[in-house]
């Protein structure tokens, strides 16, 4: 019998199989530039020393019913907070103040360096923000946002406290597959920090609702990530649905962001 392996380098690639994947990186920065030019936009606001120790903060028309805080992904190793700024407008519609934060990226930064930044990077916006505290990230940002509400996380105990809801879309929730890619050359994913920044290996807050939020026309590995997480937090104690987005892809699964009445703006900012 021939043996049987995972092409690991192939399971997470998405643009090849996503139609003219290459241009979305541009369609992506023009709609942010847009957005950017909001009267209500603050940006380049420092959490801390290092160059990507940044965030922007779009405001809403009155006081802000709390804290939306978006972070980006990019397999942690491109991609800063103005390429994403155009999908804090459903959010922002909705009342909401929506910080965006870069962070330092590998190789320069490890992953448990990330998750400490993006935990600096909320202690600091809802210092600006009062009111409640909702996470969302996409992919390698869904990784980061699901890390903020185990119980080994960066948050204070008062800041934690303040989180209702996180929505972790296409999220990376088991990283040892990781360790297999070439990607990993620059990573240093290592089996200790595997274990330790995996959250689906983790320990959950109990009080945060977390929903799993997945295209379903994403590649096979991340729906197993996204079941992965559902499924995990789910018998540890925490109810973690998992939605399947008819119809979306890896790419264009973020889009509901851009508008109020989508579902995934309203699982993330509706009441």
């Amino acid at each position: 019998m021939g043996e049987s392996y995972i092409d690991w380098e192939d399971a997470f690639a998405n643009a090849d199989y996503i139609a003219d994947g290459a241009s979305y990186p541009a369609r992506w920065a023009k709609q942010a530039s847009a957005f950017r030019t909001t009267p209500s936009a603050q940006l380049d606001i420092a959490y801390g020393e290092q160059p990507r120790e940044k965030f922007d903060l779009f405001l809403p028309a009155s006081t802000p019913r709390g804290l939306v805080v978006f972070v980006h992904g990019g397999y942690w190793l491109k991609f800063d907070k103005s390429t994403w700024s155009h999908l804090a407008s459903g959010p922002v519609s909705l009342g909401w103040a929506v910080a965006m934060p870069s962070y330092t990226l590998a190789p320069e930064a490890s992953l448990p360096e990330m998750t400490q930044q993006i935990g600096r990077a909320i202690e600091e916006a809802s210092r600006l923000v009062d009111g409640p505290i909702r996470l969302a990230g996409h992919s390698a940002g869904g990784h980061l946002v699901t890390r903020m509400v185990c119980q080994d996380g960066p948050l204070t105990p008062s800041t934690a406290n303040r989180i209702e809801r996180v929505i972790s879309i296409s999220g990376l929730h088991d990283l040892r597959p990781l360790q297999h890619h070439s990607m990993n050359s620059m990573l240093a994913l290592t089996p200790g920090t595997t274990a330790s920044e995996s959250s689906a290996l983790n320990e959950p807050l109990s009080h945060v609702a977390v929903t799993a939020w997945v295209g379903a026309m994403e590649r096979p590995e991340f729906l197993r990530q996204s079941a992965l997480l559902a499924e995990a937090w789910t018998r540890k104690g925490v109810k973690t649905p998992l939605v399947a987005d008819p119809n979306k892809h890896h790419f264009d699964v973020i889009d509901g962001l851009t508008d109020a009445n989508h579902p995934l703006s309203q699982a993330l900012a509706g009441r």
